[in-house]
């Protein structure tokens, strides 16, 4: 248990240096000093001006901070987890966005989902050295996903017999014969003229297919940025899928086809233009016009829902879509939580009208997809 005093530095790190007259720290602790110089430096903001209390410029603390210095101190100071948090209140909630505009800073931030999303609000600020900079960290955080994710997907995908790869599962229809003669001529004994087999090679399965298109549909709008992240990273790993036929396409009031990029998420998050308004049927009709084969299509609609360009024609387009004999799938939500935010009696409309409909994490669109496959 932590002595009184521990606990009393914690307070006063709480409270902040107007608590000084009531709580002391315990003799001159540099460090805890510091600790609360850096908090006051971002917590000061809460204050308003008219409350009387934060006081610009003049004194010993915050005056001598700048943000690169900022920075620097709490990454010193306070475990990683904190220092995220901090860098998120800092955006989100106090508008530093000079943390985004000043390369010295930008630098020093710690690559993370959060910061990405802050990036894709804000790269319509950023420019030059900053803008090469913020392309870095979407890069590094992409890949990350991917990382996360790929290994998944494909196993969600690969049955069939694969020669490019071997696999644990000893079976004799699985036998590589090729394989196990040409890694054991080592092994040959002479003497008895036998083929001694120290390694045995086994093909991995794979399950036969026909190339399917996956058209993934992505509502751009503010509120939807998790999903358009997951929905990117996911069309990535879809496009080095052979099985796949994968095209992106993202719209607000516009449509913007980015299969051309498919491949590469850095270039899709960074075409993304968030807010604006929502026109669900002209997407759709744009991605049913992309549709060559209906019954090796499948239309990924990630959106919530909330449709702006009348809900009649987003109903007639869906309709038609489904009625040629492709797939249309509704994603209300793609991401990790899946915890969606949309228009339930759209959603129940198109239901009915027999697309599958539901939130989905991308582990689980990829086994749908698999399924379907």
């Amino acid at each position: 248990m932590a002595d009184k005093q521990e606990i009393l530095n914690r307070w006063r790190l709480v409270l902040g240096k107007y608590a000084a007259g009531q709580i002391s720290f315990s003799e001159e602790n540099v460090r805890l000093m510091d600790m609360e110089e850096a908090l006051d430096y971002l917590y000061d903001r809460e204050y308003g001006e008219e409350q009387g209390i934060r006081k610009e410029g003049g004194g010993s603390g915050d005056s001598r901070l700048t943000v690169p210095h900022w920075l620097a101190k709490v990454k010193k100071l306070f475990p990683k987890q904190t220092v995220e948090i901090m860098e998120h209140h800092a955006l989100e909630k106090y508008g530093m966005t000079e943390l985004l505009t000043d390369p010295e800073v930008l630098r020093k931030l710690e690559p993370n989902k959060e910061l990405l999303k802050t990036i894709l609000g804000l790269k319509h600020m950023m420019k030059g050295e900053v803008l090469v900079l913020a392309r870095e960290i979407v890069r590094k955080v992409a890949e990350e996903l991917m990382r996360k994710l790929e290994q998944d997907m494909q196993k969600a995908f690969f049955g069939r017999l694969n020669r490019n790869s071997s696999s644990p599962v000893r079976s004799v229809r699985n036998l590589d014969m090729k394989k196990t003669i040409k890694r054991n001529l080592q092994n040959y004994d002479t003497e008895r003229q036998q083929l001694v087999l120290k390694q045995v090679y086994f093909n991995a399965r794979m399950k036969k297919y026909n190339q399917w298109r996956v058209i993934i549909c992505v509502d751009e709008s503010g509120s939807m940025l998790d999903s358009v992240i997951h929905s990117a990273v996911m069309a990535g790993i879809f496009a080095k899928l052979p099985m796949l036929d994968t095209k992106l396409v993202i719209f607000d009031t516009n449509v913007v086809d980015l299969s051309g990029y498919v491949s590469d998420p850095v270039e899709t998050l960074m075409s993304i233009q968030l807010g604006g308004g929502t026109n669900i049927a002209g997407a759709l009709s744009y991605c049913e016009r992309l549709i060559d084969f209906p019954y090796r299509t499948m239309v990924v609609l990630v959106s919530d829902l909330y449709e702006g360009g009348g809900y009649q024609n987003m109903y007639q387009v869906s309709k038609g879509i489904i009625e040629s004999g492709a797939k249309l799938v509704v994603l209300t939500a793609l991401d990790m939580e899946a915890n969606p935010n949309y228009d339930r009696r759209a959603a129940a409309v198109l239901a009915d009208m027999g697309a599958s409909v539901g939130a989905m994490t991308p582990e689980e669109l990829a086994g749908f997809i698999a399924k379907v496959v």
